[in-house]
């Protein structure tokens, strides 16, 4: 039987054989060419399960099966029509927080991000809003800590959680004891995907030790 061509494919298709796969004591084999190749799988009864490119997300929630159960043949027990095509989803870069993501270079030439894909993102990170500025949009965050060695201490931690990114905010540190931070891509004029990677980075640092401790009354 011919191969279908995916003209989306870019990566060598490999073809594996279900019951090869069903020796092994598990499917970690099978998961580690899921992650690696996209794979087109014939099945002995003539149905195809075809795994698709970077436009659909995965299901990450999948095992590998115990060994017994693999003993068991119970595979082969499944009831399904042939003609059945099923897609195997594999999890591209979107599946992924933004504060998992890297940043990237951008040309002077790149348009800055519109107001609504802004919207749109900025529910993704916490205590950020949009500032509309002549310079383009900005997103600023504000911090509210115990004192002022408490603000040079979340300065401290922001700029060690940014300097790998190259991406980097303006910090404010206002008195008594307010940070502010700033972000937007000067080289367009406003807002990139960048500057949400890194207010992503920024929400996961640490800042239960630095803000007033709440009263408790009895």
């Amino acid at each position: 039987m011919a191969t279908p061509h995916l003209s989306s494919f870019h990566a060598p298709l490999l073809h594996l054989s279900l019951s090869s796969l069903r020796a092994q004591k598990s499917l970690s084999l099978a998961h580690h060419f899921l992650c690696e190749f996209p794979i087109l799988i014939q099945r002995r009864n003539g149905s195809r399960s075809r795994a698709l490119g970077s436009d659909m997300l995965g299901d990450f929630g999948a095992r590998d099966p115990f060994p017994e159960e693999i003993e068991s043949g119970f595979a082969e027990k499944v009831l399904g029509n042939v003609d059945t095509e099923h897609k195997i989803l594999i999890p591209n870069v979107s599946a992924f927080s933004l504060a998992q993501q890297d940043c990237s270079p951008l040309s002077p030439l790149q348009p800055p991000m519109s107001e609504e894909d802004a919207q749109k993102l900025l529910k993704k990170i916490i205590g950020w809003r949009l500032l509309h500025e002549e310079g383009g949009l900005r997103l600023q965050c504000l911090w509210k800590l115990r004192d002022f060695k408490c603000g040079v201490e979340l300065i401290n931690r922001i700029y060690k959680v940014v300097e790998a990114t190259g991406h980097f905010p303006n910090l404010h540190l206002e008195q008594p004891n307010q940070v502010r931070a700033e972000l937007w891509t000067a080289s367009i004029g406003g807002l990139s995907m960048n500057d949400f990677i890194v207010a992503a980075k920024i929400d996961e640092i640490k800042t239960s030790d630095l803000v007033p401790k709440k009263r408790i009354w009895a």
